[in-house]
C-alpha cells in the first residue's frame, strides 16, 4: 500500500458553530469548506493546514455513529485519513493480511472523496480511513 500523506484528522465535535472559534480565531486557520454527507448523517466543516486537513464533525441524527462515538467517548480525534493511491486495492491488500474491514468497497465521502474504513479492532484501536482522489 503506499500512503502519501495524512489526508486528514477527523474531530468529532457537539457543533460546528461553537467549535470554528477556536479553530479560526485562536488557531488561524480558515473554513474552507461546510457540507452535509447525508449517508453518514454527518456535517463536516474543513481547514487546511499544510497538506494536511482538519475534519470537523458534526453528528446530524442521534442514531449517527459520530453521535454515539461522541456519547462514549466525548468530543476529540475520531479517525486518522491517510491518502491512497487506490481504495480498492488498498482495502484487498490490509485484508488479505488480516485486518478487519469497516467498508468492503470504496464509497463516497465528503469533498468528492471516494473512502473506505477500517475497523478500529485491527488498527491498533484507531479508526483509520483510507482516502482517494477520484480519477477523472
Amino acid at each position: 500500500m503506499n500512503l502519501s500523506h495524512i489526508e486528514h484528522l477527523g474531530i468529532a465535535v457537539k457543533s460546528i458553530e461553537a467549535s470554528l472559534p477556536y479553530y479560526e480565531n485562536v488557531l488561524g486557520l480558515k473554513c474552507y469548506n461546510i457540507e452535509v454527507v447525508a449517508d453518514q448523517k454527518v456535517k463536516t466543516a474543513f481547514f487546511k493546514i499544510g497538506q494536511t486537513k482538519i475534519e470537523l464533525l458534526e453528528p446530524t441524527s442521534e442514531d449517527s455513529a459520530v453521535a454515539k462515538f461522541i456519547e462514549k467517548r466525548g468530543e476529540g480525534i475520531h479517525h486518522i485519513a491517510f491518502a491512497v493511491d487506490s481504495v480498492a486495492d488498498a482495502l484487498a491488500e490490509v485484508e488479505s493480511k488480516g485486518v478487519q474491514l469497516i467498508d468492503k468497497a470504496p464509497r463516497a465521502g465528503a469533498e468528492g472523496l471516494n473512502i473506505a474504513f477500517l475497523h478500529p479492532k485491527s488498527t491498533c484501536s484507531v479508526l483509520t480511513e483510507l482516502c482517494e482522489e477520484p480519477k477523472n
